[in-house]
């Protein structure tokens, strides 16, 4: 990775689009370092840090700890995630938008790109609502009055639609995906944080050596093993009959039809993570029921260092890999665009049976994902059971995120170099 930004460097258009990148993520920082009016910070830090083990400290986590600081950056890009995934699912279901993404070419992306800009505005006013609610209930504003909420409301709005235009820029005119770029330098930001806490907890004794041994093994081979599956596909051959126009033959040719491992990403772990960490959010706003109680022993059932949220958590993951699969690749699709180019899957009739068949491999591939993404969510949970650390599972989570986006940035970077750096056969 070092080889392929410093060969990038010597390039002046790669120089100026990494320096670009450099620049926006600085000021996204700057914007995570600025807090709005009327809250008290340290009262609010010390709150989300009792719920770490929630969805608020997963907001946390992916904003780079703005979310604990009530900075202007504090819903940093959670809104246009959300935004596009509700309009991805929405293109799906709404045949106005189905027929606007597939037929609408170029102008129809755009299109697209504008609902997913104001969806975005609209979950940030509804998010920012609940976080000044949160805050407002538990008396950490310092002012009350429709004036600070307005304030805070809006300061919280406006940062998260300027996240999102940096996002947009950094994709036009920097490296790689914007938004993808700005959730990995959030997350990169708590590593020192961690680190940190370690070197304490170590000097404190409430740390053991075999636990820190632990949990940075635990992480490498998480980074090795999420580094070997991500650039894993299935391939299957795929002939192109030939056939005469005028006098020149086209087709004939063998290619592949790739398939990767990993198809749906990270979202899997996300979304499992928000859904099984709910009832722990929501058992957190009320008061701890009495040891022995009914209550107690529900709240230890779902805490998220049990057995049950581990199966519970694990069977999401593979629900969501499927769900996610079905959206991205369809067989139908595929098979009809294959038909229409003349190419066909050796030993299947075009049509039905190639979908079948294109069905029937991507339900074994995307159970191998599955499993992968399962693995790489519970393993940090059973290290942190072992090592007392409740958080440790959200850590998992942004080591997948942080080695997902370094190799898409290093792949942009090889391919961008290519491009200026190929020198054909003559040469």
């Amino acid at each position: 990775m070092i080889a392929t930004i410093r060969k990038a460097w010597a390039i002046p258009e790669l120089r100026k689009k990494i320096v670009f990148t450099a620049l926006v993520l600085l000021i996204f920082r700057i914007g995570n370092a600025i807090p709005v009016p009327y809250v008290d910070t340290k009262l609010l830090s010390t709150y989300i840090d009792q719920l770490s083990t929630t969805v608020l400290g997963l907001y946390n986590v992916m904003s780079g700890g703005a979310f604990a600081n009530a900075t202007v950056f504090a819903l940093g890009v959670q809104p246009y995630i959300n935004s596009s995934i509700i309009i991805q699912l929405l293109t799906m279901a709404i045949p106005a938008l189905e027929r606007l993404a597939r037929d609408g070419g170029e102008e129809g992306k755009k299109k697209i790109q504008s609902i997913t800009r104001y969806a975005t505005i609209g979950i940030a006013v509804l998010q920012g609502y609940g976080y000044y609610m949160l805050m407002k209930n538990y008396g950490i504003l310092t002012a009350s009055g429709v004036w600070s909420a307005l304030v805070i409301i809006m300061s919280f709005i406006a940062g998260s639609a300027f996240v999102m235009w940096m996002g947009e820029q950094i994709t036009e005119f920097g490296i790689g995906n914007g938004i993808s770029m700005i959730l990995f330098a959030g997350i990169l930001s708590r590593v020192p944080t961690t680190i940190n806490a370690m070197i304490s907890g170590l000097r404190a004794g409430t740390f053991k050596w075999w636990m820190v041994l632990l949990i940075v093994v635990g992480v490498l081979a998480l980074i090795v093993l999420i580094t070997w599956v991500n650039g894993a596909e299935r391939r299957i051959p795929v002939q192109y009959a030939k056939r005469q126009v005028g006098r020149k033959m086209y087709g004939g040719q063998a290619s592949t039809l790739p398939m990767k491992v990993n198809m749906s990403g990270v979202l899997p772990i996300i979304f499992a993570q928000s859904l099984a960490m709910l009832p722990a959010t929501v058992a957190a706003f009320f008061p701890t029921p009495k040891e022995g109680t009914f209550a107690y022993g529900l709240l230890k059932a779902i805490d998220t260092k049990s057995v049950l949220y581990m199966i519970i958590y694990l069977l999401l993951i593979i629900g969501f890999s499927y769900f996610y699969s079905t959206i991205q690749f369809n067989p139908v699709e595929v098979s009809n665009n294959l038909k229409k180019n003349g190419g066909f899957i050796p030993g299947f009739r075009p049509g039905k049976p190639t979908a079948d068949f294109i069905r029937k491999v991507l339900n074994k591939v995307t159970l191998f994902g599955a499993i992968y993404l399962g693995v790489v969510a519970i393993c940090p949970l059973i290290i942190g059971k072992a090592v007392n650390m409740a958080n440790l599972g959200i850590g998992g989570t942004s080591v997948i995120i942080v080695v997902g986006v370094a190799l898409e940035t290093v792949q942009a970077l090889e391919s961008q170099m290519l491009m200026r750096q190929y020198k054909g056969f003559l040469e």
